[in-house]
């Protein structure tokens, strides 16, 4: 009957008045199909301090579900992988100097050590593959076999060193051939601070995946309330074996309580309060290294489980966040928000790829179901 007599309007109306009509439901439907479509793409937001793995995971997601790096690609990270291994080992010879360690040999001291000392990366004019001479390549390779600087290698958490020095100073000789192109592993282990807000779009199971990766430094974190808006999932990183380390912006603040700190303030954000939140503890595999010289109860006095037991550490790591949670819990939330957790090692692209499954099989089922889209 309606329908009929919508009919029956319809042939009343004047042509003008007839042409408005159906402009305006095929406006409406329109905005139907486009809330359809934004109903179909999850906003996945990376949250995190510096260095605790976010861009890592980025770039597993362009290498598992992406189209990986291509030549253009290649050629940026072999530039940001020699700068690395040069401002890495700058990073180890200034600290030589404030720890009072003494070089092997004189050679190193007198030379290489100041050959390094003298390059200035933050010129953005220099062009890093000029820098990077044979000679310079040279002095870091005499450097890293100097038992004064693996000595101060091994104290590494008293100053800002990459997790992923050895890594690159070991494979000096193969990045130093004229055909270097930078492997996968190459690529995810090389380090660039992210300034600004990154976004990554990838398609799975006709729905589309919008991860936004925003710098986790102090002064980056004013931008992020840009992104908070239409948030389906937080993802939150936190590295495992910072638990011994400080901040590069404030030496007196340990990283760990740095990221407590912000996983606290983040689950009590309103904006966050339909988003389910899951806790990434990330870099497994240098915290299993570091667990077996660096006692956790030194700097968490409140663990008394067994010092070199891995997993018993790790829990009680997650169990910290677990009670962070408890900080969201208000008349209008009187439970804790649930917190969805994966110990991960943001390097290893088959540990990225299982965790990744599990967390897009949780967010599809969650926020899916209402849409009919699953």
């Amino acid at each position: 009957m309606t329908g009929t007599m919508e009919r029956i309007c319809c042939c009343m109306l004047s042509p003008e008045e007839r042409s408005q009509k159906e402009n305006s439901a095929a406006i409406d439907n329109r905005l139907k199909k486009q809330k359809i479509e934004m109903d179909k793409e999850l906003k996945l937001l990376l949250l995190g301090t510096g260095e605790s793995g976010k861009s890592t995971f980025i770039k597993q997601m362009r290498i598992i579900h992406g189209q990986g790096f291509d030549s253009g690609d290649q050629i940026m990270y072999r530039k940001i992988i020699k700068n690395n291994i040069i401002s890495s080992m700058q990073a180890l010879v200034l600290a030589m100097d404030m720890l009072y360690i003494e070089f092997q040999h004189e050679h190193n001291s007198c030379t290489n050590a100041k050959l390094l000392k003298n390059i200035c990366l933050e010129d953005k004019d220099s062009d890093i593959e000029k820098v990077f001479t044979n000679r310079i390549a040279e002095a870091i390779g005499e450097l890293w076999k100097d038992e004064g600087i693996q000595h101060c290698y091994d104290r590494r958490r008293e100053f800002q060193l990459t997790d992923s020095a050895k890594y690159f100073f070991d494979r000096l000789s193969e990045i130093l051939q004229p055909n270097y192109n930078p492997s996968e592993q190459d690529i995810l282990r090389s380090r660039v601070p992210t300034e600004g807000i990154n976004e990554y779009v990838f398609r799975l199971e006709h729905v589309d995946f919008r991860i936004i990766d925003v710098g986790g430094q102090r002064k980056e974190r004013r931008k992020w309330i840009h992104c908070f808006e239409h948030v389906t999932s937080i993802i939150f990183l936190s590295a495992l074996s910072e638990y011994d380390l400080v901040l590069q912006e404030s030496p007196t603040q340990n990283r760990m309580e740095e990221s407590l700190h912000l996983f606290r303030t983040i689950i009590c954000y309103p904006w966050f309060q339909r988003a389910s939140i899951i806790i990434f503890l990330n870099k497994t595999d240098v915290f299993e290294e570091k667990i077996r010289y660096s006692n956790l109860a030194v700097y968490f006095p409140q663990y008394t489980g067994d010092r070199y037991d891995v997993g018993e550490a790790m829990d009680f790591i997650l169990q910290m966040f677990r009670d962070a949670s408890m900080d969201s819990v208000t008349e209008q939330q009187p439970t804790p928000k649930p917190i969805y957790s994966h110990f991960t090692c943001a390097t290893d692209t088959q540990n990225i790829k299982f965790v990744f499954n599990s967390v897009r099989d949780h967010i599809l089922h969650t926020h899916l179901r209402e849409f009919n889209l699953v």
